[in-house]
């Protein structure tokens, strides 16, 4: 062999030798880039959100903005070093860091305004944090004078969080009611109020009484009205069972009796709708999982199987006003909540419902709360499959109460509320209100 031949032999070994090298290192850079760029774009997304869901002010968002596209170009610099591109990391999750504590403290519930856009004279709208049993939790109160009587809404779920529904559909009843809406223990902005291990049923009618006693002082006033939504219902009327003397009335809307019997009639029918539909697969699925009740690790799937198709079913006949109210979509578009209350708006569905629904295995108001002290008013809609017509009918026919009022509404389902809120903003200022009205001048006059 030549010195030449050899020589060429060694520069194309070399060159070979280089270019397995030089793998490695494009394959760490690339890896790099991909990282830092899925870094940037999760970053950023908190700040673009300030924008649209939250009630940060947009001259500030727009600083972030800039201090974000400024770190961005920072990163196109002929000169830079792997330790400019440490600091341009780290300040972009600052950055995203602050933007989720500022959506956290501006977040509010907007003030109630008059045609031009001003703010009432005497009006209330608050976002407060209260502290119940050693626990901070959160509540928006809402009205158009405070010498109002007071109005709790207690949410669905468990784990429900409802802040802006009663704002965005029901604002008519501020001119006649204090609304207050209650984020309970474990759900929403008081996702972390308490311990999972001491959210019980036990657990919420402490604190519903503790935020009754705290309203009834606040406003100087003797007795609150109770509206209750699907769980929410039972609460409500665990609440006036064990207070009477609390409450002026209790309203509820979805009523909840027995949530076992209740849910094997959804059971059975979400099967009849699967098989009528022909949908082979679910009509299986609800088979393999078995009628209700089910344990707390496999409640949220096997419940979900099933009323997901009659939430269908009732979204297609049920044709109120507000059918195009969607919880999901109004709450995380609220600025009542920041972005991470958002998160935990989510995670209160996921977890706090198995947990506290698994509890209520026992519950059958038809045994336990045969006697209620106060007037009952319950609005049901006529396509509501999830909570039973003939077990509310059944326990109406019995309890002892003052009154119990069944009015029903033609075009609504589960949440008549929202369904169509003109017809219960009526219901409750024209029958509740003006039923009850007389009963509570004379409690507050004797008070």
């Amino acid at each position: 062999m030549t010195t030449d031949t050899l020589e060429l032999v060694q520069t194309r070994n070399r060159k070979k030798t280089q270019g397995l090298s030089g793998t490695p290192r494009r394959l760490v850079r690339g890896l790099l880039a991909l990282v830092l760029t899925v870094i940037a774009l999760v970053s950023l997304l908190p700040v673009i959100l300030l924008f649209f869901l939250t009630a940060v002010p947009p001259v500030i968002a727009a600083v972030l903005a800039m201090i974000d596209a400024a770190i961005v170009a920072a990163l196109f610099w002929p000169n830079r070093t792997s330790l400019s591109v440490f600091i341009a990391v780290v300040g972009w999750i600052a950055v995203a860091v602050l933007a989720v504590l500022l959506s956290q403290h501006f977040a509010s519930t907007p003030p109630i305004t008059d045609r031009n856009g001003d703010a009432i004279p005497g009006s209330i709208a608050s976002l407060e944090s209260v502290e119940l049993n050693n626990s901070t939790q959160w509540i928006t109160i809402r009205s158009h004078s405070e010498d109002l009587p007071v109005l709790l809404f207690l949410a669905g779920g468990p784990g429900g969080s409802e802040l802006v529904m009663t704002r965005q559909y029901l604002a008519e009843l501020e001119e006649h009611f204090i609304v207050v809406n209650w984020d309970q223990p474990g759900t929403g902005k008081s996702y972390n109020a308490v311990p999972r291990d001491q959210l019980t049923p036990e657990r919420f009618i402490e604190d519903g009484y503790a935020l009754t006693a705290y309203l009834c002082e606040r406003f100087e006033q003797d007795k609150i009205y109770v509206l209750g939504e699907s769980w929410g219902s039972i609460l409500g009327v665990w609440l006036v069972q064990h207070y009477p003397d609390l409450y002026h009335a209790f309203i509820s809307t979805g009523q909840m009796i027995d949530p076992v019997e209740n849910d094997i009639e959804m059971y059975e029918f979400a099967l009849q709708l699967a098989t009528e539909q022909g949908n082979a697969d679910l009509v299986e699925q609800l088979h393999r999982n078995g009628p209700p009740p089910y344990q707390e690790d496999e409640l949220l799937d096997r419940f979900q199987a099933m009323n997901g198709i009659i939430n269908n079913y009732m979204h297609a006949h049920a044709h109120g006003e507000g059918t195009g109210h969607n919880l999901m979509f109004d709450s995380l578009a609220a600025q009542e909540y920041g972005l991470l209350d958002k998160v935990y708006w989510g995670l209160s569905l996921l977890n706090t419902f198995p947990h506290v629904y698994s509890q209520l295995n026992d519950v059958d108001l038809r045994e336990q709360a045969t006697r209620i002290d106060v007037p009952m008013y319950f609005i049901r809609g006529h396509w509501d499959m999830n909570s039973s017509h003939s077990l509310t009918e059944e326990y109406i026919a019995m309890v002892d109460a003052p009154q119990a009022e069944l009015i029903w509404f033609d075009d609504a389902a589960h949440t008549p509320l929202w369904d169509s809120p003109r017809h219960f903003v009526d219901v409750l200022v024209n029958t509740v209100l003006a039923q009850t009205r007389p009963q509570m001048e004379g409690a507050d006059g004797d008070g």
